[in-house]
This record gives structure tokens, sequence and C-alpha cells, in this order.
């Protein structure tokens, strides 16, 4: 038996089906650590679990630390994996692996994902391209690189995650806004980044021993900022059954010595990258866990397996076996338009009824629901089928038809 403890900091949906596709495969004893209470948790996921720690901040390593080592007697031994999918807990994690001598990704691997200035200097002294970018701790050097750079820029924080509180800067007196409202300091430095323009896509990878064995294309319509910026937009991803194309033979070259120079091992791995109008690739960042917003649902279905699965064996076990891509698949995702709670929804319906089969999976928004704030909105609809075509066509009649209207 394996010893894990996963930790959950909150009982997201996402965020539980990796949980309990761990809790339930073979040879594992498993105690969870979560910011929540048990009773948030399913009734059969908690009969799963050898023991249960709750944490005021999951993301304290000191916290961390302290609560694996309570539940070894539980456990019935010292903890043997330490695991969780949220991007900013990877550093955390990886700190206490390294305290307590677990084996997986020590914290200086980790720092290189997580921190994007380090990334992106790691990337460059390997040869690999990436957008020009500084850390800039004054305003004075967020300026001087404005300078030189030319604009627009991307504003972000070097340990974001999932394009949030990231933000496009179109010229200097914009920038002048950003850092009087947003002063950077040497504790929370400023990243800048030049403003790729050209084609956005993900490049989703599984690696087991230092191997490359599994790797995903997804294309974003319109780009992850562009979303962010308009709250009405709504957006699409496309995985292409066929990727072995020579459109998308320089990020085969540049992903995996990407993530060899970042130090991954073994784990999942979400990379997002630009194809510029010249052809040319520049990688954007890579994040050391699962891909968000139902690409890890995605990337099942398009190989007609379960990733969910597939992560929990290669993180407990170190166990991958490579399936065969067979579809096309794509998600739209139903963004409110307006202002307040869901008063309605129109067109859902009937997408659903033309479409068909091709519908495999679908989240309605709910009457009533709060607008989520998010770049994945209040639901989705999830389309398959063997022909990349047949699922773009379909993506674009989701997008064109349903309608989430939002008012008080």
């Amino acid at each position: 038996m394996v010893r894990v403890v996963f930790v959950a900091p909150f009982a997201a949906d996402t965020t539980l089906r990796f949980v309990r596709s761990t809790a339930e495969i073979a040879d594992v004893r498993m105690a969870l650590v979560s910011q929540e209470a048990p009773e948030r948790l399913p009734a059969q996921l908690r009969e799963r679990l050898v023991g249960f720690h709750r944490v005021g901040d999951a993301m304290d390593a000191r916290e961390l630390e302290a609560a694996v080592r309570s539940l070894e007697v539980e456990l019935g031994g010292k903890a043997e994996r330490l695991i969780g999918v949220l991007e900013q807990l990877q550093v955390p994690l990886a700190e206490v692996r390294e305290r307590l001598s677990i084996r997986g990704m020590d914290a200086s691997e980790a720092r290189n994902f997580r921190d994007k200035s380090r990334m992106k200097d790691l990337l460059r002294a390997n040869g690999l391209p990436c957008a020009a970018h500084r850390l800039c701790p004054t305003a004075t050097e967020a300026l001087e690189f404005a300078a030189r750079a030319g604009f627009p820029l991307v504003a972000k924080p070097p340990a974001g995650a999932g394009a949030r509180n990231t933000l496009r800067v179109d010229d200097m007196e914009q920038l002048r806004g950003y850092l009087r409202s947003s002063p950077p300091s040497d504790a929370a430095p400023l990243l800048l980044e030049e403003f790729i323009t050209g084609e956005e896509f993900s490049f989703d990878t599984v690696t087991l021993h230092g191997r490359h064995l599994l790797h995903s294309i997804n294309m974003y319509a319109p780009a992850p900022l562009t979303v962010l910026e308009n709250a009405w937009i709504q957006w699409a991803v496309l995985l292409p059954r066929h990727i072995d194309g020579v459109e998308f033979a320089p990020i085969f070259d540049a992903g995996p010595r990407a993530l060899d120079a970042l130090g991954m091992h073994t784990g999942v791995t979400h990379m997002e990258w630009f194809r510029r109008p010249d052809g040319r690739i520049a990688i954007s960042e890579v994040a050391a866990r699962p891909p968000g917003a139902q690409f890890s649902t995605l990337i099942s279905y398009a190989h007609d397996f379960d990733l969910y699965r597939a992560w929990a064996r290669l993180c407990v076990h170190e166990q991958f076996e490579v399936p065969e891509r067979r579809f096309s698949v794509g998600a739209a995702y139903l963004r409110g338009q307006g202002q307040g709670k869901v008063v309605g929804i129109d067109g859902l319906d009937e997408v659903r009824r033309e479409l068909g089969p091709l519908v495999v999976e679908w989240k309605a928004p709910a009457l009533g629901q709060g607008a989520s704030g998010t770049y994945e909105g209040e639901g989705f609809v999830i389309v398959r089928h063997p022909q990349t075509e047949v699922v773009r066509e379909a993506l674009s009649k989701i997008v064109r038809t349903v309608r989430v209207r939002l008012g008080q």
C-alpha cells in the first residue's frame, strides 16, 4: 500500500474529481488536508479516506508539514506521496517533500514553473523562444523596460495562475496609472512582458521519469487575455484530432526541451504558447499541474480515457499507458452578458437538439446563480467527433446561438 496525502484547499468540483480518482486506485491509503470542513466532502469520498486534517492556510508550508506529520498514525507510517493539483500549491508541496524526504518534485524545480520571470530566464538561457520580459521591483525599472521594449505590454504577477490579475498595457500613460495604483516592490514585483500577437495554443504533456509520453494541443478562440478583457465574449477551445502535421512541428521540438530545462521529471504539465504572424513560436508560460478550464476533461474525451485517473496512477504508482488520440473535441464556454444573476438562457436547447450526439457533456447555467466573474463563465458545452471540422463548426454554432442573460 502506498501512503498518500492529498492537499485540496477547497472543495471545488474539479479538485474533488482528482481527489476521488486518487482515493479509488488500487493499493492506496489516502489522507486529505483541506481548509474546508470535512462535511463539505461527499460522504462516499469521506469513507475512502483514512485520515483528514483541516488547516487554516493550505498554501503555508509550515502548516502543511505539521498536517502531514499528524496524519502518520492514520496512514500507518510516513507519507510516501504528497500531491495536489492547484498551481499555487506546487511550491509549498515541494518544500514539505524536501523537509520530510518524500519522493516527488523538489522546491527548486517547482519554483522554475511557478515564478514566471525565473521560468523565462531559464527558457531563454536554453535557447528556447519566449516573450521578452523584465521583473520590476520598482516603477522606474518598469518604465525603463517599457521605453525599451515598446507597447503593448502584458502586466502580471510573477506567480500568477490562469491569466488572473493579468492585463494589457497599451501606452506609457496607462502604465504610469497602473504603477500609481499598484506600486511594485521587492516583496511584490511586477512582471512586464512583450505582448505577443498571433494564435494562442496550449501544449499539455504527461511525463514519466523524464520521458514525455503524451502531448495534446488545444487551440484558443479567442486568446484568454482577450476573454478576460471582454466579459461578454463567449469563447471556445478546439482540440484537433491530428496534431502531427508540419504546422505543429515547432512546438513538438521546443515544448519537450522546455520541460527538460525546467526540470519536469514525472507529472502533467500545461504550457501556453503562441504562433506569431510570421510563423515563429513563443512559449508564454508552463504550469506543473493538470490543466484547468475543463481541459483535463477535453483531453480525456479526445483520447477516450480518463486523465483524472491516469494522473492519479502517474503520481502514486508512477505508471502511465499512452492512449491513442481518437477524436477531435471542443468546449464552448457560456458567459453571462449584462450584470447581476442569471435571468435567462437562450439557444441552449436549440443547439443540443441540432447537435444531438455531438454533445457529450454540458453544464447549463442555473437561473438565479451569480456571475462567476471568471473566464470559464457560467456553463459550458463539450462536443466530440472524429473529424476536426465537424467539431469546429459545432463550436461556432454554440457560440453564435447560446446567450446567457444576466440581470437583477
